[in-house]
């Protein structure tokens, strides 16, 4: 295999129709770029093309050529994306034009921050002119990341300056540095094609990460998944390709059709898909108008451009010039993560309109005119590292954050990440709530939990103090649905363990709950005890007894319910109860029974009990139901333990 150059860096040109792109690659590597028989035909690039040139000093250059007509500069962003230093096309016959302009505002927004600016088409003016074109292009470029660019002038035909050309390019290449191999591997797909005998095959930049051979890789949005069979860099067969590569892929059995531009490459499980953005967005200065909440422009980002709806979260409308945070609802999902540069264009009559960077790739649903949400993005956009991870963890609330999402989240992996968090875990600012699945959850909600149970308990008590605790499905049931049963019961055990609650069996308590009862309720429970008490094995049902106790039924019962807790009194079945001294004296009677006659028949029970059906049936089920008898046909034996 041949291996690839060390230091690899993609050139992107940009200008406007005609300007002499495509001629300039072909002068400077020998590759004619426009593939496509219209593109002969017209004399035009419609779609991206690309070429490689190694320079002097060994560094290799891949080329993405992109096309400069006004319909074509979706195409133009998609070839944008991994540029690291881009040439401004301007023939000097013409000089500045309107995609000239439109170029250069895209790949500010993009990020772009090398590069120069290359005056085409020398062979065809005059000195005079030449001087005059030059002029225009040091006002046209000032304010911009171009400002201080060198201005090259060249011929394709007569190769004037090309020399120079490839001097200045190596030049700037020395100085730019090369992307770190870490973070999630992602390929925006820019081409798909198949090539007979090998498959399905797609390019594009490499703008993170690495991959090797062999690896298995999901085609995000969509589901697909396949292994990688070939890989190749500038079109050197490699064995694994890293960030800033050109590179391709060819896939393990999937066909053509199932892979479009705009998608992208990445690890199973690495991604998540969202149909909402949080991003920071500029309005260029050159729009006409207002940008008003709720337009639908197209978004591009990568190599992907998707139908969405802005929502100005703190304003009805945005300014030419001005910068807000806004969320993008989108038609169709995309996989993005936190400072991806994106681009908006207006739906019609396509515009450049602005873009940004993506500050929440995965954000919740928001609602308009809420100061803490724009405070929240206005943090997450100048916070640190250990702040982002924070912010996400906050936001996320009682849902917790995974360890999946955090890369995506905060555009950090591997160990950089991990340090991160163990810092956060040992400054207590952040809890993990489940170290198999590694959930996370911010300390403010573990606080925020804390004194919501103790208010809850506090408040429960004092509505029901004949009532030892709150059964935690109630508990569970105050909180939002999006915490989980074991989030819920990890909270719990924590305030338990601090002392600050009690949990006995399916109830929660505060410690220093004791049931209490009122004088009027004292009597109440003195009157039930001695009515199950006097009457036996035939006691009236508890709505019989209620009407003669003077006082509400829901107070009856509340102290009807703490003798059953108490174990004084014993519920057979609803509503009807039994004294505990009474149930016992019964209990021994029977075991007697059956010891000496070893079974006995529901007849034989009545005639024991001396009580009618409707007391004995329930009392046979209720030694059922508690295991002391089991009941074989119409007989009950003792069971045997």
């Amino acid at each position: 295999m041949t291996s690839s150059p060390s230091k690899q860096i993609i050139l992107g040109t940009a200008g406007h129709i005609d300007h002499g792109k495509t001629s300039l690659i072909k002068a400077i590597s020998g590759y004619d770029t426009d593939r496509l028989k219209e593109e002969k035909k017209r004399g035009i690039t419609i779609e991206l093309g690309f070429a490689s040139l190694d320079l002097s000093s060994g560094i290799h250059i891949g080329i993405v050529d992109v096309p400069g007509h006004e319909k074509f500069v979706k195409n133009m962003v998609a070839g944008a994306t991994g540029i690291d230093v881009v040439t401004m096309i301007i023939a000097a016959d013409e000089g500045v034009m309107p995609q000239t302009r439109e170029h250069l505002e895209i790949c500010t927004l993009l990020g772009i921050q090398y590069g120069f600016v290359v005056l085409t088409k020398m062979d065809m003016v005059d000195e005079e002119w030449a001087e005059l074109v030059q002029e225009d292009i040091h006002s046209f470029v000032e304010g911009t990341f171009l400002e201080d660019a060198p201005v090259l002038p060249v011929s394709s035909v007569t190769g004037q300056g090309i020399p120079e050309l490839l001097a200045t390019l190596d030049d700037y290449c020395n100085h730019i540095s090369v992307k770190k191999p870490g973070g999630i591997f992602r390929l925006p797909v820019d081409r798909v094609f198949t090539m007979k005998g090998f498959g399905t095959v797609i390019t594009g930049t490499l703008i993170s990460g690495s991959i090797s051979l062999g690896e298995t890789v999901r085609i995000y949005p969509g589901e697909t998944r396949s292994k990688i069979r070939g890989l190749q860099v500038h079109d050197h067969q490699v064995t694994a390709a890293e960030a800033g590569m050109r590179t391709a892929i060819n896939f393990q059995g999937i066909e053509k059709a199932v892979v479009n531009r705009g998608d992208v490459v990445a690890r199973p499980d690495t991604l998540i898909n969202s149909y909402m953005l949080d991003v920071e967005l500029y309005l260029l200065p050159s729009n006409p108008r207002v940008l008003k909440n709720r337009v639908r422009v197209r978004l591009h980002t990568g190599t992907s451009e998707v139908p969405c709806i802005v929502i100005l979260l703190d304003r009805d409308s945005l300014d030419p010039g001005e910068s807000a945070f806004v969320q993008l609802r989108l038609e169709t999902p995309m996989a993005c993560i936190k400072d991806d540069r994106f681009v908006l264009r207006s739906y019609s009559p396509v515009r450049t309109l602005g873009g940004g960077r993506v500050l929440n790739p995965v954000p919740n649903k928001h609602k308009r005119f809420r100061d803490q949400t724009n405070a929240d993005l206005k943090a997450l956009a100048n916070a640190d590292e250990q702040g982002i991870i924070l912010l996400n963890a906050r936001e996320a609330g009682y849902r917790e954050l995974s360890h999946a999402e955090i890369p995506v989240m905060t555009n950090l992996s591997g160990k950089p990440l991990e340090k991160h968090l163990q810092m956060l875990l040992s400054k207590q600012l952040l809890v993990q709530t489940d170290r198999e699945n590694k959930r996370y959850l911010h300390k403010d909600t573990g606080e925020l939990f804390a004194s919501d149970m103790l208010a809850l308990l506090t408040a429960y008590h004092r509505d029901h103090p004949l009532k030892s605790g709150m059964s935690k499905g109630e508990l569970k049931a105050k909180f939002p649905r999006i915490m989980s049963e074991k989030l819920f019961n990890f909270l719990l055990n924590a305030l338990a363990s601090a002392g600050s609650i009690i949990i006995a069996e399916n109830t929660v308590r505060l410690p220093g709950h004791e049931v209490t009862l009122k004088a009027d309720q004292s009597d109440i429970k003195e009157k039930i005890i001695q009515t199950y008490h006097a009457s036996g094995l035939q006691p009236p049902y508890f709505k019989e007894l209620t009407a003669t106790l003077g006082t509400e039924p829901k107070e009856a019962k509340n102290v009807l319910m703490l003798l059953v807790k108490e174990g004084t009194i014993i519920k057979v079945k609803e509503d009807l109860f039994f004294h505990a001294d009474v149930i016992r004296e019964l209990q021994q009677r029977l075991t007697d029974f059956l010891k000496a006659h070893r079974e006995i028949t529901t007849p034989q029970f009545k005639e024991m009990t001396g009580a009618s059906r409707k007391y004995t049936i329930p009392l046979l089920e209720y030694f059922d139901a508690t295991g002391f008898t089991i009941r074989v046909g119409d007989i009950r034996q003792l069971r045997k333990q």
